[in-house]
Formats: C-alpha cells, structure tokens, sequence
C-alpha cells in the first residue's frame, strides 16, 4: 500500500482531504483510500456471519463484495469525513448481509422470517463497533463520545489483524460476541479454563500491540 492513504489515515482531516481529492478527478486513490477500511470491515463481517451464512459464504467474500459496490458507486457518496465515510461503508455491508440472510437462510421459508430488517442488521454492526471499543476503554469518554468516535474502531481492527490467529478469535469470540468461556472452548476446541488464560494473553497482546493507550491518544 502506498503512502499516502496511510498518512491520510493519521487525521480525520487528511481523510477528508482525500475525499475531496478523489472527487476532483484523482480516482486512481478510491481504491487506495478504502483498503484502509478492509480490517474494519472484516471484523464486523466476522461477528455477523452466524455458522449457517458460512457454509455458504466466507467473510472474505461479505467484504470483498461491499468493497467493489464502494468502488463502483462512490459517485453517491454524499459525505465528507471519515466518519460519514464508515456510515456509508456500514450501510453497503449492511445491505449484502441483509441479501446474503435473505438469499441463503430464508429462501425456503415463507413466513415472516423471510423479511430481514436492514435496520436489526446494522445495528448488530453498531453493536460491534461499540464492542470493540470498549477493549481499550477511556476513563474520560462518555457514551456519547464514544458514539461520536467511530473512527477509533478501524484503528482497533488494523491492530487485531495484527495479532496471531488464535488470539484474534478469542478476542472477537469473548468480546465481540459475547460467547462464554465454555463456547469459546468448545469452538477452539480446548478446555474453558485454557480459552480464559487465552484470552487474558491476547488481551494483553492486544493492548501492547495498541501501545496500550490508544483510546487516550485520541481524545
């Protein structure tokens, strides 16, 4: 990746910088500026497929395809920050989640299940920001703010596909879905007391890699 898109991603500003300039013509970063957002986008992809979206499709064909329908219509993207710019990309992952459920869950069925509301998809995605938020609490946020800060969930994304794969999906098993210890252990397949210290290791991996304090950073 070049450059520039990393340094734009180091302020709000320099990202909405970006915008404008892709707007002006210099489409050749559009795919720049939203690979930025592929960790982000994992991630929430992660904690939304259930086991029965993937048998039939991975979270790297959800983001892949939310990712070409940003490139192919950002001409309708209104916004001009980055946090509008998340809002968008959450409302494009939202709506491939709603067809793939629609498409591969309830294409049998015909009741009212069948109707998936767009509205209970994203905020299952809203629900996972603020979980990954909330690894790195700040002491002097209120809910509120951290409602205003979503940008801080595409930092904390880039950070856990940083770590290695076991401690990236306890962290996401523990804390993004919420599953107990004995889940954890089950899907892992170890004992609940070796998915807890786990746990505790990739937490403390995780808050190292992040430099500890890098919701503080950004208040």
């Amino acid at each position: 990746m070049s450059s520039a898109p990393a340094e734009a991603a180091s302020a709000n500003v320099s990202i909405s910088e970006l915008i404008l300039q892709i707007r002006s013509g210099q489409r050749q970063s559009l795919g720049e500026l939203l690979q930025l957002y592929r960790n982000y986008l994992n991630v929430l992809a992660t904690t939304q497929l259930d086991a029965r979206l993937r048998r039939r499709m991975s979270t790297s064909d959800l983001v892949q395809e939310t990712m070409l329908a940003a490139h192919r219509d950002f001409d309708q993207f209104r916004g001009r920050s980055e946090g509008e710019l998340l809002a968008w990309l959450r409302q494009i992952l939202s709506h491939h989640l709603s067809h793939a459920i629609e498409r591969n869950v309830y294409a049998q069925k015909r009741d009212i299940r069948r109707e998936v509301s767009f509205d209970r998809v994203a905020k299952r995605i809203d629900d996972s920001i603020a979980g990954l938020s909330n690894l790195l609490p700040d002491p002097m946020a209120t809910p509120s703010e951290i409602a205003c800060r979503r940008e801080l969930a595409t930092e904390l994304s880039d950070q856990l596909a940083k770590l290695k794969t076991r401690y990236h999906d306890v962290i996401v098993y523990r804390n993004l879905q919420g599953y107990s210890f004995d889940e954890i252990a089950q899907k892992m397949d170890i004992k609940p007391g070796a998915a807890r210290m786990l746990w505790l290791r990739a937490i403390a991996k995780f808050k190292e890699v992040c430099d500890i304090n890098i919701a503080g950073d950004l208040s």
